[in-house]
């Protein structure tokens, strides 16, 4: 399976939106509060309205963050589905919104150009035979093996619905596959017959195609594709009371921190329920998209860099350059002392122009006239052109703190 667009990618959107979006407590809610299903359903999924539910302003903002790629929530662990499910009248055609909200979406993407991926919760906290909806944290055994079969036939029916009904999708994003066993083998084999070029994630076991690390940044071993899930503030769902935004120097250096190990970042945001995205949420992602914009030759199939870390920023490696992502001024002279091949040029990556250098016979990298302070707040970015392929001049060993 070619995960060519993926790494090309490098930066896509996560979308959770769903019922909870009337609670404005987080996705969790139903679990966590121990709401009864005619409750939830009453308060949150008739209610839910989806009024100003505008896609085509979703895709747009991620167009302009400068993403790649949208993974949209069409089932959570409520088990509401944002499609006209023919499995369940738990869906936002049949209640709260009145329709299928899955058409607009894809070809919202589509028209900004952006991939398309579908998040899907194999936990289902309404369905009869799954076991205890309000476990802490997760159930750990279905209580017999009929209803886990069924259980299985059920969800499997779902993805045979979403994977058929709106053309060509390029990834099955799983969560909440627990209690093992869900038979994900056999399910993913289905999936990838239905759509033989979709990328599927590691959570449902079987065979898949790229790893995931949620809210860290944990780069699988080399070899093996890779996306860290982040959120933009403290929560997956919309939370009226999470003010707790990341900054966008914060995205730029989250940006680098992948890229540094070859991965990718999925950056979450969690619209109101009328579907509008927050206003502090669009201002960093559009204020970390100019940067990429201006700087974003780094980033596509970006390489593991061979670096330790840096007192001033962070390495990023691509074919033969090193980008040097300075986060804070180092004042006019700056020893790089990292990479081990011959230096043949270095320029700032947002511009061109040429930054002055020496490099020493110890292998030692000179910048002694850099601009103070520099020119841009986020990140400034010295691509450095190398001899062959970046490597270290010294070899990296454990970093450790005694505890």
């Amino acid at each position: 399976m070619s995960t060519k667009w993926f790494n090309q990618a490098r930066y896509g959107m996560f979308v959770h939106w769903g019922p909870y979006s009337v609670a404005a407590r987080g996705e969790w809610i139903m679990n966590r509060e121990k709401i009864p299903v005619a409750e939830y359903t009453e308060k949150y999924a008739r209610a839910w309205r989806a009024e100003n539910y505008d896609p085509a302003s979703w895709a747009r903002l991620a167009r302009e963050g400068g993403m790649k790629y949208i993974v949209l929530t069409t089932r959570h662990h409520d088990g509401f589905a944002l499609w006209d499910s023919e499995t369940t009248g738990f869906n936002a055609a049949r209640m709260g919104p009145g329709r299928d909200l899955l058409p607009e979406f894809v070809a919202a993407a589509r028209a900004e150009g952006l991939h398309v991926g579908f998040y899907y919760s194999v936990a289902d906290w309404t369905h009869p035979d799954y076991p205890d909806a309000f476990a802490r944290d997760w159930p750990e055994s279905w209580p017999d093996e009929n209803a886990r079969k069924r259980f299985v036939g059920f969800y499997k029916a779902q993805l045979r619905e979403l994977f058929t009904r709106y053309g060509k999708i390029d990834m099955l994003w799983y969560d909440g596959c627990l209690p093992a066993p869900t038979d994900g083998d056999e399910v993913n084999a289905f999936v990838k017959s239905l759509q033989p070029d979709l990328l599927i994630n590691n959570r449902n076991g079987g065979s898949w195609d790229f790893h995931c690390c949620e809210q860290t940044v944990n780069p699988a071993p080399p070899g093996i594709d890779w996306e860290a899930c982040m959120t933009l503030n403290g929560t997956w769902g919309y939370h009226a009371g999470d003010d707790n935004w990341k900054s966008a120097r914060t995205i730029v250096q989250l940006l680098t921190e992948t890229a540094a190990g070859a991965g990718n970042l999925l950056l979450n945001v969690g619209p109101k329920p009328d579907g509008t995205i927050q206003e502090p949420c669009q201002a960093i992602i559009r204020e970390a998209g100019a940067w990429l914009f201006r700087n974003r030759e780094f980033l596509p199939e970006s390489t593991r860099a061979p670096f330790a870390w840096c007192t001033s920023g962070r390495l990023t490696t691509r074919a033969n350059t090193v980008y040097l992502h300075l986060f804070y001024s180092p004042g006019r002279e700056f020893s790089l002392a990292e990479i081990g091949n011959r230096v043949l040029s270095a320029r700032w990556l947002d511009g061109g122009a040429p930054v002055d250098f020496h490099q020493l016979d110890d292998g030692r990298l000179i910048f002694n006239s850099l601009p103070v302070p520099l020119p841009d707040p986020l990140a400034s970015v010295i691509a450095i052109e190398v001899e062959g392929e970046p490597r270290a001049l010294r070899q990296r060993t454990t970093f450790w703190i005694p505890q």
